[in-house]
């Protein structure tokens, strides 16, 4: 079985109209690759923030299904979104087959916060919700997001619950990982860098599963805070973008492969 997988490393900025017209720039991209799915980065459609205009969410999240529903490209969008059912605040990854039917969002676990006993930053602003995973085209997969697969233990007060390892657990082939990571061009940066994509590549080998992983590229002029591309089930890569600027990438994924 083989599934075709595109990513795509977008400006995330906190204007939805410019983030819908890139998404849909990744959507072109997916489609001229024969694209099954496209994997967008944390908050790409809302922006990395609690604060976004929930009206707007709903038009651009209209905009851009109907748009990957019109080409036949499923969908792993990164965006923040206040769900009607509780009217709580997730940071999701909205999952969308080909023929643009939802299939549920994963939302981020292991949120960001200040270490201490009152910890302070995204764990208040977000609700996370049970892990679980998804069938698309036949194939198992899951959803992580940021930290919750490198779990850095400077940016949040939970204990690694070692999500990648509970996904291949029960039967996820891929997980499609949207970040959205911290940066400043300083060489602190550089070591979290290492960090990240050594993470990428340990749990993806200790897994036996493909990571499909998209960064945030703005600002353009300073480095992703982690690599974008595929990794392979023995923890190499299989494709990868370049670390500065919109990017993008589409691999075939051979899951006869372990």
């Amino acid at each position: 079985m083989q599934l075709r997988v595109a990513g795509a490393q977008l400006p995330v900025r906190l204007n939805v109209e410019a983030n819908v017209a890139a998404i849909l720039r990744g959507i072109e991209y997916a489609e001229a690759q024969r694209a099954d799915i496209l994997l967008t980065p944390e908050g790409a459609l809302s922006g990395y923030t609690p604060n976004f205009d929930q009206a707007a969410v709903e038009l651009g999240l209209r905009h851009v299904t109907a748009a990957a529903r019109a080409v036949g490209i499923g969908l792993a969008l990164g965006t923040c979104f206040v769900e009607p059912e509780d009217g709580a605040c997730y940071n999701q990854i909205r999952f969308y087959d080909r023929d643009g039917a939802f299939l549920g969002f994963h939302s981020k676990v292991l949120r960001c916060g200040s270490l201490d006993d009152h910890p302070e930053g995204e764990i208040n602003d977000y609700r996370a919700s049970r892990l679980k995973t998804f069938v698309f085209e036949g194939v198992r997969i899951g959803g992580l997001i940021c930290n919750d697969l490198w779990a850095n233990p400077g940016c949040t007060p939970v204990p690694d619950p070692h999500l990648t390892q509970r996904l291949a657990g029960w039967g996820a082939r891929v997980i499609f990982h949207a970040v959205n990571g911290g940066r400043d061009g300083s060489e602190w940066s550089q070591v979290a860098w290492q960090y990240h994509e050594s993470n990428l590549r340990m749990r993806a080998r200790a897994g036996n599963l493909w990571i499909v992983t998209v960064d945030n590229c703005h600002p353009a002029n300073w480095r992703c805070s982690a690599p974008s591309g595929v990794i392979d089930p023995q923890g190499e890569w299989a494709c990868r973008t370049g670390p500065q600027g919109e990017q993008y990438f589409a691999h075939t994924l051979d899951l006869d492969e372990r």
